[in-house]
């Protein structure tokens, strides 16, 4: 078993930038890709950015640029930068932990991003 706690989120204008972090617990040796997905009212929740390791990212289209996913080994944790955000990023951004062998996956609670125009 994973645990998953993000933290970071909260209210931002406009162009502005927040950092979200999570924190991971439990079986960590057996976590592979990690990643950020988020889901804005009545839409379905989606892909922000992937990493296995800093070779291996991939971004949704949407926040190539602006956002950058990292993850450090040591502290079992992995972050989104976020920087010139837009009203259309307001969601709840959960962080997600893929293990292997099985390739069993694990979210965690979410935390709320709201951009105001």
């Amino acid at each position: 078993q994973v645990q998953l706690v993000e933290s970071g989120g909260g209210l931002v204008q406009a162009g502005g930038s927040l950092r979200l972090s999570c924190a991971a617990s439990g079986s960590i040796f057996s976590i592979n890709a990690m990643g950020w997905y988020r889901q804005a009212p009545g839409k379905q929740r989606e892909l922000v950015a992937g990493i296995v390791s800093s070779e291996f990212t991939n971004y949704a289209d949407s926040v190539k640029g602006r956002f950058t996913i990292s993850r450090d080994h040591a502290k079992n944790t992995v972050s989104l930068q976020m920087n010139s955000l837009k009203p259309e990023d307001t969601a709840v951004y959960y962080c997600r932990a893929e293990v292997y062998p099985n390739g069993m996956v694990f979210w965690g609670k979410g935390t709320l991003v709201t951009v105001s125009s």
